[in-house]
């Protein structure tokens, strides 16, 4: 289960809110709800794509990484 986070909002912010919510057939908390979760699901995947972008970089520019992940992407067999 969740735990409640009390926010405060303008009035003019909050009428928005609730005009989206009839428009959604939704309460306002699930809306709040869902605003909430996909902000955070898109933040997350934002901040993954940067750390990705950034050893992307790294790989680019080290030749050592480079050599790293090509042995690293290499399937070995030891015949014997």
């Amino acid at each position: 289960m969740g735990v409640p986070i009390s926010i405060r909002v303008d009035d003019e912010t909050r009428e928005e809110l609730e005009i989206q919510s009839r428009l959604r057939r939704v309460g306002l908390s699930t809306l709040l709800r869902d605003l909430v979760v996909d902000a955070t699901r898109e933040a997350k995947r934002a901040r993954i794509r940067q750390a990705s972008a950034a050893v992307g970089a790294h790989v680019a520019s080290s030749a050592d990484a480079q050599a790293f992940y090509e042995e690293w992407g290499t399937p070995h067999t030891d015949a014997g």
